[in-house]
């Protein structure tokens, strides 16, 4: 296949060019009808591609394999290595919805590492499946979650003879790369599918100089958000099926797939962000290589200069020496401020309101910068490393008191219920204070990373708790909670 073709972003651009007569949705017709502080914002150009689904010669047509839609994923699913591909435009968590669905499909059980994306656990509310977590290895210094071993796994699924998948993570927000292929062997021995959610790995099928990605390593299923380092526009992810010659046919069936993507994405999907699918596929397969090849090269440069700030290192290839990590995704910088006397919140907190730097991820002990493809850090860089120099310098002449120590995180507590029984169960909301020992009815998740602290049909603990309320008081946001304050949590009635 051709892959410097983009089907369907060219479909949108030929059609907004013959001027049609818009008696449709969107009320806007093409941006005549849009408020003029958006069109000054977007432009006309945004605003004249934004056609409804639907559209005869671009989205459906009597010869499936000559729309340009299915064309448009046919070649995405050729660049990344896939059996059968999906644009989603709900990002990746509607992709681990998706998956959810699919897989209830073969029973309803699942092995799932206890640090996905709350997202799988919202699919595993609206599916079903009965989870078994599996903790993945803790780096104690650091305070961060890296991944699954495929001896665990092993171990596990020797337990759970009747789990229809596992869901695996890979690379996690601080770059570490899981053993996919001793994951898939194991998974595979046992006859069940690998899933993984690759959301932050997106660029890896695109350069020999990063590792391998899960699809080539053999994973049944992969989802990949390419928004976050591939090129296209926020919300829009493609979630994968893999090949594998043992069973042609796949562990997973593509209909049941695609019948579960069409049940949760949207009715009215944006045309805007399918295109910008298109696009960013094009780029990747076509001069991914190249842009891959600067980014890293300018990001080896960084490193130095970050290690250059008094109290500041990096975390890099390094971390492959933890049990549970098989390679390093070199395209973000963790960086780790225990040296500086401060903590990487208050970092953060100096850098976006003093300097208006914002980092994708900070905790205690590190703070994270990513950078997408084709970006050249040198250039990008600089305001980084001025702003770090700044903040720390800043930060360590304060003669304010030091912050209380951070609670530490606790042990993940004990799951009795399924998520959907808990979640859809009688239940009541208590002070949050008074929660120690009920069972939760929603998930809590730090985010980011978006990592769940508590899951519905979790036993709450006073560590839990604590933890969770600490993360708020330095600072930290809490995504599932229906009172966003916090004040109070929903609990089963027992």
């Amino acid at each position: 296949m051709d892959q410097r073709r983009t089907p369907y972003l060219d479909a949108l651009v030929r059609l907004a060019e013959t001027n049609p007569g818009r008696f449709h949705i969107p009320g806007h017709k093409g941006g005549a009808g849009a408020d003029p502080g958006l069109r000054d914002a977007i432009g006309d150009a945004a605003l004249r591609l934004d056609f409804p689904s639907g559209v005869e010669g671009v989205d459906i047509g009597t010869d499936p394999f000559d729309i340009p839609f299915q064309q448009a994923q046919a070649l995405a699913a050729e660049a990344w290595g896939a059996r059968r591909s999906w644009f989603l435009v709900n990002g990746a968590s509607g992709g681990n919805h998706a998956i959810c669905m699919a897989l209830a499909h073969l029973g309803s059980d699942a092995i799932v590492q206890r640090n996905v994306h709350s997202s799988v656990i919202d699919g595993l509310v609206l599916s079903g499946l009965r989870p078994t977590f599996l903790a993945p290895e803790i780096d104690e210094d650091l305070g961060v979650a890296h991944c699954l071993e495929p001896a665990a796994l092993a171990a596990v699924l020797d337990r759970k003879p009747d789990a229809v998948a596992v869901f695996a993570v890979s690379p996690t927000y601080f770059g570490a790369v899981a053993d996919i292929a001793g994951l898939a062997e194991v998974a595979h021995s046992h006859d069940v599918p690998l899933v993984v959610d690759e959301s932050w790995g997106a660029h890896l099928a695109f350069s020999d100089r990063l590792p391998a990605n899960a699809l080539a390593c053999g994973a049944d299923v992969v989802l990949n958000s390419v928004h976050k380092l591939g090129g296209s526009m926020t919300q829009s992810a493609i979630l994968h099926l893999g090949a594998d010659e043992s069973h042609p046919d796949g562990r997973i069936d593509a209909a049941i797939v695609d019948r579960s993507v069409t049940l949760t994405e949207s009715t009215s999907p944006s045309a805007l962000l399918t295109a910008s699918l298109d696009a960013a596929r094009r780029q990747n397969a076509i001069s991914g290589e190249a842009l891959l090849e600067e980014t890293i090269d300018s990001l080896e440069e960084l490193r130095r200069e970050v290690r250059a700030i008094p109290g500041l290192d990096v975390l890099d290839k390094e971390i492959t020496k933890s049990a549970s990590v098989f390679a390093w995704d070199p395209l973000r910088v963790s960086i780790d401020v225990r040296g500086t006397g401060t903590t990487g919140n208050r970092i953060a907190r100096f850098m976006r309101e003093e300097l208006d730097i914002w980092f994708e991820l900070y905790a205690e002990n590190v703070v994270v910068a990513v950078f997408g493809i084709g970006e050249n850090a040198a250039a990008t860089g600089r305001r980084l490393i001025a702003g770090l120099t700044e903040a720390v310098a800043e930060l360590r002449s304060e003669p304010d008191e030091p912050e209380a120590p951070f609670a530490p995180p606790p042990p993940w507590g004990p799951t009795v219920m399924s998520p959907r029984d808990a979640f859809l169960g009688p239940q009541e909301s208590v002070a949050f204070d008074a929660a120690e020992g009920r069972i939760a009815s929603e998930s809590l998740a730090a985010y980011p990373p978006g990592v769940p602290n508590v899951l519905p049909g979790e036993r709450l603990s006073r560590a839990t708790l604590d933890f969770v309320a600490d993360s708020l008081a330095h600072g930290g946001q809490v995504r599932g909670a229906s009172d966003r304050t916090l004040s109070t949590i929903r609990v089963v009635i027992e």
